[in-house]
């Protein structure tokens, strides 16, 4: 099981404590993004069967993970935020979900305000690539009967070692938000596909890191978002190029009107432009929703990214 920590001594304590206490124990690797709160030397203090690997820099939540599993390798990648407290049963509900022909396994993060409600289930996408949070606000127990998703969330993730391998991990060059988006992507259209862990809960804080609504979110939500137009060729389709510049100029005018910042639309356009003369990614069989604008733009404002 692998986390990704950046200044998190606040939350991961708690993430520790509640891996501790699963009914199906599993080796876990910090892998510390250059923190300068103390985090590591709690880790280590309190937790002394976890291995930190500390990268002594910031390098992003993807690239970071690629290490951590490059260095410590495993049979099945678990990946789960340090903001997040796992029911005693996540770890063994996550694990049973992976069968014959399943790459990837969702676990289900809950609202910590909230906790009979979901905080994500797991990743989809709409045409044009524009990610949301599966049952997002939905009761818990939707989850029980709810189709699988296109991914899981970073959060709270399980993939198969070969299938990971087969794509090479975490597209490094995306420094944070959509890099499970892109991941998903990747091996649904090699043919993989998600199954969603209903029995697989835990409680997250969202967007502790950042802050739901700060501009140096939409900076990097919206740089993530740019590179995935341009790395997946969405604007090379009219008709989409037409709904994704709607929806993103949307976005953009809201951010700038409700919080007084145009980081959004500012990260957009680097990313797009980050994106230029990448070979093209091809979304193949991946499982795409079909979804109206006014729909995709009233999921997004729950999130405000």
């Amino acid at each position: 099981m692998y986390i990704p920590n950046f200044n998190g001594e606040r939350w991961l304590p708690r993430t520790l404590q509640s891996l501790r206490d699963q009914t199906a124990r599993a080796d876990v690797v910090v892998v510390d993004n250059g923190s300068t709160d103390g985090s590591t030397a709690t880790v280590r203090a309190d937790f002394p069967e976890v291995t930190v690997l500390e990268l002594g820099e910031n390098i992003g939540f993807g690239a970071a993970l690629n290490r951590a599993v490059a260095a410590h390798p495993a049979e099945t990648i678990v990946l789960l935020n340090n903001d997040v407290e796992c029911e005693p049963g996540f770890s063994a509900a996550l694990a049973a979900g992976l069968g014959e022909g399943v790459d990837m396994v969702a676990g289900v993060l809950l609202q910590e305000r909230e906790p009979g409600l979901i905080d994500s289930a797991g990743v989809i996408a709409d045409h044009t690539l524009m990610g949301f949070d599966y049952l997002n606000g939905e009761p818990v127990a939707v989850a029980d009967d709810a189709p699988d998703p296109l991914g899981p969330t970073g959060g709270a993730a399980l993939y198969r070692r070969e299938a990971w391998d087969a794509v090479g991990g975490f597209d490094e060059r995306i420094f944070l938000y959509y890099e499970d988006l892109d991941l998903a992507l990747r091996i649904a259209a090699r043919g993989g596909r998600c199954r969603l862990a209903p029995g697989a809960r835990a409680l997250h804080a969202y967007s502790a890191s950042l802050g739901a609504a700060s501009g140096a979110k939409y900076e990097r939500t919206g740089w993530s978002r740019g590179y995935m137009l341009r790395r997946y060729g969405v604007m090379r389709d009219p008709a989409l190029a037409l709904r994704a510049l709607a929806c993103e100029a949307a976005i953009g005018a809201g951010q700038a009107l409700r919080d007084r910042t145009l980081k959004g639309i500012a990260g957009r356009i680097g990313g797009f432009r980050a994106g230029a003369g990448l070979p093209h990614r091809e979304v193949g069989a991946a499982p795409l929703i079909d979804i109206g604008v006014r729909d995709a733009l009233a999921l997004r404002r729950r999130r405000r990214g």
